[in-house]
């Protein structure tokens, strides 16, 4: 399609650099003498099969008479650079042979069709295993459409394998591994050659070894290359595959692939255990992985972790698969028969998501299989598409295709903690262990598992509070959150469930007097209680990075949380619970660090709090009160951080739990990401009308009397003589165009034009009194009341859910509007415009909403103002019983006697299923779950409003699939709001507004550019398309953009995506009247969040203007 472009602006976007030469093997003269040369190109997601290839290919060229061969492979991501498509083209202008499999980018796929397409009929044998549709359309032998097939032979087949497929997987069967293989090879024998030639090919591929890709190159190779002399190759004496089993429990040191739990614990208890010198009781760890690297050799990253975890004395079970549901083993192998976890934690190394891999994703299925499973459950990455080298070097760090397959798609299983634990090679493609990474890995594993194991008793937990901005009166802050009391139900809860806590506090007055010497002072740092002074030997010694902070910091102990000679930890210890204050970040009172030192680092204070954490203390787990600190945003890699990282080296190994505001899903990806946070979301308060006050209020009251006395010509020009002087005097004339002057006389105008003015006057007050102001601070532990409740259920109330599961449903503003014979739409057009029936006509279905839902509640309400729960039951008797419902009757009440109660049902059972979320307590108890090592139920963040699904609070909160936004009815929503622009606009794109809309604000940049997202047939968004002018119908506008660190971070295929929708527009030949755009697109440095130029100025009294602008463009 002309004008369609892919996410990637440049070759890979700056991550993967082309390696093609190194998979490139090429016989000798001596091996080309007298025999018939054929050349082999495959295409693959990852590399692990290069070093079986090369092998394979020389083993041919050194022994075989009748053929020699050149081989060449590419990396699918390595056709984003045009030079390196083209190469591939080259290379296949004169190849015998394409092999490719794992195409699941959709972008990848159809560019790699326009690359093999035209040449695939001058190919002898195209090959493509499990790929996207459009790639498995390629597959070919000789003239032989392997297309066409399907519901005939194949399709008898493909029965027939399944069939075969689940008789191996019954109870009882058989113990050898090779069970299914042999019978699959059995039934390919009865097929014809073509077909069986194919399937042959691929068990080899799978098979994976040299000696099975030789075999599979001389089956080809002696049956469908022409130029190879027929007979040459004998046939019947190559080698049959020779594969691992589809799945099974894998160990290093294991004699063979055991196919069932019991008789590899036999051999791991009695056998290796005894050797190894593994206790009994030790906590095991179940790992996950790819069959492929097992079956090429390429598994030196698995066994790495397998010793270093059995190293420190954890007891493991490794699974595996060929397939891409990796839920299949971890079931079979690892769970009971109810389906719950016999490991006390997981690790999946595969990087990808539980079912669907780098396919397409199920997380209904993974989140089902991970609830039952119930453990922990961390997913760790291998580098698939850098080089250990591009990574290492890299500020930005993980590739931005990996950020979405591997850390955006398992975040929404419930994947924790994106370590990663390999890279690869630049020139053998093999797999690299990092062996820093796996012993972190190793360590994070086995210290979540050991938490199933321990006594509560013998627990210690750190609980972290917040200042910011220090010594202003702001410790134990969170947004939208009482702290202390909050801190105190969690105390009280954790106190019933046996932890060890001492001279707990009788009540929140004493807990913050415990942390605060003198609550009535500024909380100062002076304030705090100091419970431990670290001396600067003892931090020297234990810090282990405490060197490297010199640069920026000086000597220790510096200037901050010291006294001058010890380092301060600040907070109160309670037997085994510590209430820690962490520090600030340190350049809060010295705006000038901020502008000169560019190579950011903690202060020797903030890296003593963590050391104290991990050395002294001795924390079991860690667990960070409210959003936010500032930990995760410590300089280092965005995604894929190293060891030299500092959110990485400060919280160390630590199990990181972390209550994070619902509504902010954005930050707090951040904090998985980048401090390996398991997040458990807690409900922020719900938002109410702010209402009138002093002048405003005598407004609307003036109004309610004009509405009385408007047709009396004397009276109520008066009146509205007096509403424009008020509404002046509320400065309401900056707001509202054209409002008449104090000195225009109303009573010489008509009653219509009063009547505007006045519309006019109270569609702006109704906006003021309608502005939604949040309703105090959210305790944690404690449900909202019924007061908060409706709030939130009105505003649900206000919104059209067509696409609910259920049926589409109406919102109550407009089935009350249809109750009158008006559009809702319609009616709110009219009001912006200042109609006064029809802006006191909203303002009375604004109060018929509310007088509704506060019927529903008040029925589930208890004696306290809360509600406990709903019976819609005992309501459906009641209505049945007394001639309606008790929101049908609200209505009534308030005006509206023809509002239909089959279309408020719907609505109203909704409305119930989300009470019943609201006031669920399920954030004290998670974290509960989560100190005893069970897994927390992952769930969407964002705005409750928009996506009830946010409710219940206390789960573990992602974010969205990147590669989703902006769908469709954003980018529909935001033409409609783009509407006419003048030629330059300002935008900011900020990661938690982004996924509230669904990329509403993404889709009106690309919107007002002239360009659209396209999605896959998968529904990724990973290219867009330039629309015509004609279409347009207007001029592309200069939009300058300013994306935040935290978008930067959580969507980089979408600033790929954006980079390469502006150069398009700005880069299209279009007359310059009709064509604005420019390329400009910013944001902060690679792993920096802010240009802190508001700190600069709050803190700064000697920082000039041109210091200023310095801070902010760099």
């Amino acid at each position: 399609m002309e004008g369609l472009a892919g996410m990637s602006g440049g070759a890979f976007g700056g991550y993967t650099s082309s390696n093609v030469a190194s998979r490139r093997v090429v016989p000798s003269d001596a091996q080309r003498e007298g025999k018939q040369m054929v050349k082999i190109v495959y295409l693959v997601l990852e590399s692990q099969y290069q070093a079986s290839m090369t092998s394979a290919v020389k083993m041919i060229n050194k022994s075989n008479k009748e053929i020699c061969v050149e081989a060449v492979g590419y990396l699918i991501e390595e056709i984003r650079d045009p030079n390196v498509c083209i190469e591939l083209g080259n290379d296949l202008d004169n190849s015998n042979v394409f092999l490719c499999s794992l195409i699941f980018v959709q972008e990848l796929a159809e560019k790699l069709v326009q690359i093999v397409g035209p040449r695939r009929d001058k190919l002898d044998a195209c090959l493509c295993f499990p790929s996207m549709p459009e790639v498995m359309k390629l597959n070919k032998l000789g003239t032989f459409d392997l297309t066409q097939i399907s519901g005939g032979p194949m399709g008898s087949f493909a029965a027939q394998v399944k069939d075969l497929r689940s008789k191996s997987l019954a109870k009882g069967k058989p113990t050898s591994g090779g069970a299914f293989q042999d019978s699959l090879l059995r039934l390919v024998r009865t097929l014809p050659k073509v077909l069986k030639t194919f399937v042959l090919a691929l068990q080899h591929w799978l098979g994976g070894t040299p000696e099975n890709l030789e075999a599979m190159v001389l089956r080809v190779a002696g049956g469908y290359v022409p130029s190879v002399r027929a007979g040459a190759i004998d046939l019947e004496r190559i080698m049959e595959p020779a594969v691992l089993p589809d799945s099974g429990i894998w160990h290093p040191l294991a004699p063979v692939i055991f196919d069932n739990i019991q008789e590899y614990n036999e051999w791991y208890e009695n056998v290796h255990c005894t050797m190894a010198g593994i206790p009994k009781d030790a906590p095991t760890v179940g790992l996950i992985m790819q069959k492929s690297h097992i079956a090429t050799k390429d598994d030196g990253h698995y066994v790495g972790i397998v010793q270093e975890l059995e190293r420190r004395g954890a007891k493991v079970a490794c699974v595996y698969t060929g397939g891409l549901d990796f839920s299949a083993p971890m079931t079979e192998y690892l769970a009971d028969s109810y389906g719950e976890g016999r490991v006390d934690s997981v690790v999946n190394l595969t990087g990808f998501s539980l079912v669907g891999g780098p396919a397409s994703q199920d997380a209904v299925k993974s989140k089902e299989v991970l609830m039952k499973f119930n453990r922990p459950y961390m997913v760790s990455i291998p580098l698939c598409f850098q080089s250990f080298t591009e990574w290492q070097n890299s500020s930005l760090g993980l590739h931005p295709v990996q950020v979405a397959l591997q850390v955006s798609l398992p975040e929404i299983d419930g994947a924790i903690e994106p370590l990663i634990f390999s890279g690869r090679d630049g020139t053998s493609g093999r797999t690299i262990p990092m062996q820093d990474r796996i012993a972190a890995v190793a360590t994070r594993a086995l210290n979540w598992a050991r938490l199933r194991k321990k006594e509560n008793a013998d627990k210690k937990i750190c609980i972290a509070l917040f200042q910011f901005p220090p010594d202003k009166g702001n410790v134990g802050t969170a947004a939208y959150l009482d702290v202390f009391g909050s801190i105190f139900s969690v105390m009280q809860e954790l106190k019933s469930k046996g932890y060890t806590i001492d001279n707990m506090p009788e009540d929140v007055e004493g807990l913050q007097k415990a942390i605060l010497e003198d609550s009535e002072a500024s909380y100062s740092m002076s304030d705090l209680n100091v419970e431990y002074r670290m001396s600067v030997d003892q931090y020297e010694s234990l810090c282990p990075y405490s060197h490297d902070l010199r640069e920026n910091w000086g000597a220790p102990p510096g200037t901050l949380n010291t006294d001058g000679k010890d380092m301060l930890i600040y907070g109160k210890r309670f037997g085994n619970i510590f209430l820690g204050v962490q520090p600030t970040f340190g350049y809060e009172g010295d705006p000038m660090r901020l502008l000169f030192a560019k190579s950011a680092s903690p202060h020797h204070g903030f890296a003593a709090f963590y050391t104290y954490l991990e050395y002294v203390f001795q924390a079991d787990a860690m667990l960070h009160f409210g959003t936010h600190g500032s930990l995760e945003f410590m300089p280092g890699k965005q995604v894929g951080m190293s060891g030299n990282c500092y959110p990485d080296r400060l919280i160390s190994v630590l199990p990181n739990l972390y209550y994070y505001a619902a509504n902010n899903p954005s930050e707090a990806t951040i904090a998985k990401r980048r401090s390996y946070a398991s997040t458990i979301s807690y409900l922020t308060p719900p938002a109410d009308n702010a209402g009138l006050y002093k002048g405003l209020k005598e407004l609307s009251e003036l109004i309610k009397s004009y509405q009385g006395l408007r047709e009396n010509e004397q009276r109520g020009g008066m009146i509205v003589n007096s509403i424009i002087a008020t509404a002046r005097v509320c400065n309401l004339d900056k707001d509202i165009e054209d409002l008449p002057g104090e000195e225009d006389d109303q009573q010489k105008v008509t009653m219509e034009a009063r009547d505007m003015v006045v519309g006019q006057i109270y569609r702006r007050l109704m906006e003021i009194e309608s502005r939604a102001l949040p309703m105090g601070l959210h305790r944690i532990g404690v449900p909202p009341t019924a007061e908060e409740s409706i709030a939130t259920l009105v505003n649900i109330a206000q919104l059209d859910r067509p696409d609910n599961e259920s049926g589409p449903i109406r919102s109550m503003p407009r089935i009350i509007a249809e109750s009158v014979g008006r559009d809702i739409e319609e009616l709110y057009q009219s009001s912006d415009k200042g109609v006064l029936a029809d802006v006191e006509l909203l303002r009375s279905i604004v109060l018929a909403s509310r007088a509704a839902v506060r019927s529903m509640v008040v029925e589930s309400t208890n004696s306290e103002g809360r509600v406990e729960s709903v019976n819609p039951v005992m309501r459906d008797m009641f209505s049945f019983f007394g001639g309606g419902s008790p929101w049908k009757k609200a209505l009534e009440e308030n005006g509206f006697p023809d509002a239909d109660e089959e279309k408020l049902r719907p609505l109203f059972r909704y409305l119930e299923g989300c009470l019943g979320e609201i006031v669920r307590n399920n954030e004290v108890p998670s974290l509960m779950r989560a100190l005893e090592g069970q897994f927390i139920e992952p769930g969407p963040g964002g705005d409750p409003i928009r996506n009830p699904d946010v409710l219940p609070t206390g789960k573990n909160m992602h974010a969205l699939d990147p590669q989703s936004i902006p769908t469709k009815a954003a980018s529909d929503v935001a033409f409609v709001v783009v509407g006419e622009n003048p030629e330059s606009i300002a935008f900011t794109l900020w990661g938690t507004d982004n996924i509230k809309t669904y990329g509403e604000s993404l889709a009106q940049v690309l919107a007002l550019i002239g360009c659209r997202p396209v999605p896959d047939s998968l529904g990724r968004v990973n290219k867009v398309e330039l629309i015509s002018l004609e279409e347009l119908g207007r001029p592309r506008i200069d939009v300058v953009c300013n994306c935040s660190g935290v978008f930067r971070d959580l969507f980089i295929n979408q600033m790929n995506l954006l980079d390469r929708a502006v150069k398009m527009a700005a880069e299209a030949d279009e007359p310059l009247e009709m064509n604005y755009a420019a390329t400009r697109v910013f944001s902060n440095a690679s792993g920096s969040y802010s240009a802190n130029v508001g700190i600069a100025i709050e803190n700064g009294a000697q920082i000039d203007e041109e210091q200023l602008q310095e801070q902010l463009a760099t």
